[in-house]
């Protein structure tokens, strides 16, 4: 199982948001390609990387930073946050950049979403964010009558590569993983899973570790790195030990 390192980009600066609400951010660093650099030499095996600007706006705020990030690091990285074109898929994409994450652009345009995984085949990962199980869109802004397990179903023949599921609720509060609703999620699908929003300590990791039986693959860890809740080395020895 990876332990895969979030940098979330917000106005040129990696931060971390409480519930995904924009006017409750803590800055971790100024320098966001040091931090993604960091993890690298820590042993991250993938970087998770977001532009929350472009998720709220719509519109990609730091594509220059990201093409930069995903340029000067040997492991890959995959990028969400305002991408809404195939223009902005094929950038990325061509620039470094390992996967580009689908969340808002999944549900409101199936035909976009269809093409880019035809085009890009093993290069597109949906992102399912939800709020009391419903789906959230738009920088988690917007809630839509969906169910997040139905939504899953739904997108089985799409072509995604993964699926990255987050609990909002859980999401940089460090109150532990929605385990119950990722391993549901997980058992609804074929496809690979991504889990985050909570994880306040190592053995929340732990605890996640055999439900690689179900198809849980990675878990993306945020402010509980940051603050020093536990080391990146240390969970990713765990992951390995089992």
């Amino acid at each position: 199982m990876m332990v895969i390192p979030a940098v979330d980009l917000k106005e040129g600066r990696c931060v971390r948001l409480s519930q995904g609400r924009m006017d409750q951010e803590s800055v971790y660093s100024e320098d966001p390609l040091q931090m993604a650099r960091h993890w690298e030499s820590k042993g991250a095996e993938r970087l998770h990387v977001v532009d929350l600007n472009g998720a709220f706006s719509g519109i990609p705020y730091h594509r220059s930073l990201i093409e930069e990030i995903a340029r000067s690091v040997r492991i890959p990285v995959e990028v969400g946050g305002g991408i809404r074109n195939l223009e902005t898929i094929e950038h990325y994409l061509s620039c470094g950049v390992g996967w580009v994450i689908l969340g808002t652009t999944a549900i409101r345009n199936r035909r976009l979403t269809e093409e880019a995984c035809h085009r890009f085949p093993g290069r597109v990962i949906l992102s399912i964010d939800a709020r009391g199980g419903k789906v959230a869109i738009q920088g988690w802004s917007d809630t839509v009558p969906l169910e997040a397990v139905d939504l899953v179903k739904e997108f089985e023949g799409m072509g995604f590569s993964a699926i990255v599921f987050t609990d909002i609720e859980r999401d940089g509060m460090e109150t532990g993983l929605n385990r119950e609703m990722t391993r549901t999620l997980a058992q609804a699908t074929s496809k690979p899973v991504i889990a985050s929003g909570g994880v306040s300590r190592i053995e929340d990791i732990e605890r996640l570790i055999p439900l690689e039986r179900d198809g849980i693959i990675g878990v993306i860890v945020g402010r509980a790195l940051y603050t020093g809740r536990f080391d990146l080395e240390d969970a990713i020895r765990l992951t390995k030990s089992k």
